[in-house]
């Protein structure tokens, strides 16, 4: 007979170890929610069962599918708006000001679909075409662990429904173009700007180089305490002297003075590296 907490707790430690994630008891509907119709793809009726699928030889597209599932989440244009008008209202005068030659590198973490980034990429565009500012070569390296969001994001085209979900009529006709499918693409001077990687956040950063603001939002919320410390020193690592770190709202630093310094931003708070 089969253990199905047995089961359910194997699966909670293959997850964490490949992507971080740690789930608790009461998370087992999620999971079966999200994996039902792989485990009836796969023919898998229980949990310890696909664990023992994945692990086999031939099983990583299996794995990936699974890693997918668990970790593909809900995004937004703008999200929580606030780290956005902190973007433009304090972070980019103060890189402008400030950048001498030096082009702007921005981070954003677990990107998922593409919203984050190309938001981003919108409030760089409309901030320098306030000021006339030429073109200073600016990049926003977006990653995440999925490869199916990430196909999704290189491929920057939405459905309406998608659309709909925090970004207003104006920017949808200042930086989105109509495709003839009935989907909307957003413009190659938008996307340009963006380059995605796929990455684990349990990885190395060393390939991607150093950064002047990095989103990292709505993500630490699902790793350990531990985990969430080392991710938050290794960005650190990453960050240019005086780089700017942007968490979730229901996320802080904590425990990390002697790296970062919070800055209040009313509202909204912000980590300045030391």
């Amino acid at each position: 007979m089969v253990d199905v907490e047995k089961g359910y707790q194997a699966f909670c430690d293959y997850l964490e170890k490949h992507s971080g994630i740690c789930l608790g008891a009461s998370k087992q509907y999620l999971v079966s929610s999200r994996l039902r119709k792989i485990l009836q793809q796969a023919d898998i009726t229980n949990l310890q069962d696909l664990v023992t699928a994945i692990q086999r030889p031939g099983g990583q597209k299996l794995r990936a599918e699974v890693i997918d599932a668990m970790t593909t989440n809900e995004t937004l244009w703008f999200r929580d708006i606030h780290p956005f008008r902190i973007l433009e209202e304090k972070l980019l005068p103060e890189f402008y000001q400030q950048r001498g030659a030096r082009p702007l590198r921005i981070w954003s973490a677990a990107c998922s679909t593409g919203q984050e980034p190309y938001s981003i990429s919108m409030m760089i565009e409309e901030y320098k075409a306030r000021n006339r500012l030429v073109s200073g070569g600016e990049k926003i390296v977006a990653t995440d662990i999925s490869a199916s969001v990430l196909d999704a994001a290189k491929s920057a085209e939405y459905a309406m429904l998608a659309i709909g979900r925090g970004l207003d009529p104006e920017r949808l006709k200042k930086h989105f173009i109509e495709a003839p499918n009935g989907r909307w693409k957003v413009k190659p001077g938008i996307a340009q700007r963006v380059e995605y990687r796929s990455l684990n956040l349990q990885d190395s950063y060393a390939l991607l180089g150093k950064f002047d603001i990095v989103f990292c939002r709505n993500v630490l919320i699902y790793f350990t305490a531990d985990l969430k410390r080392d991710i938050l020193t290794r960005i650190h690592a990453t960050l240019n002297p005086g780089g700017y770190l942007l968490v979730g709202a229901s996320e802080a630093v904590n425990g990390l003075n002697d790296l970062y310094e919070m800055v209040h931003c009313r509202p909204g708070i912000i980590y300045r590296k030391r």
